[in-house]
């Protein structure tokens, strides 16, 4: 994983609107990289603190981190005890259809 990939994932992820969230599928399509998903996941993980990556989810609606789960509650979007974002598929912001 490059620098560059890393910082296209990076600026996807800063477009996430709060309240929103994306998946690491849709943020490594987004960079041209469909089957990235697991690099989007690791850039994630030593990202800059201005990206949220708490923003950027499990394609099953599923918190990666369960320590993120506070920072969504602070924007409204509820996380059920199963650790999934309740009303998932409403607050999923698709890059490749909002940008």
């Amino acid at each position: 994983m490059n620098d560059l990939f890393k910082q296209q994932v990076y600026e996807i992820t800063k477009l996430i609107p709060k309240g929103r969230v994306s998946t690491y599928g849709a943020v490594a399509k987004a960079v041209g990289y469909p089957n990235h998903s697991r690099h989007v996941g690791n850039a994630m993980g030593g990202c800059p603190k201005d990206v949220p990556a708490h923003r950027v989810i499990s394609s099953t609606g599923k918190l990666s981190v369960p320590s993120f789960r506070e920072r969504l509650e602070k924007e409204n979007v509820i996380v059920q005890e199963n650790w999934k974002i309740k009303d998932f598929k409403t607050l999923f912001w698709d890059p490749l259809k909002e940008l």
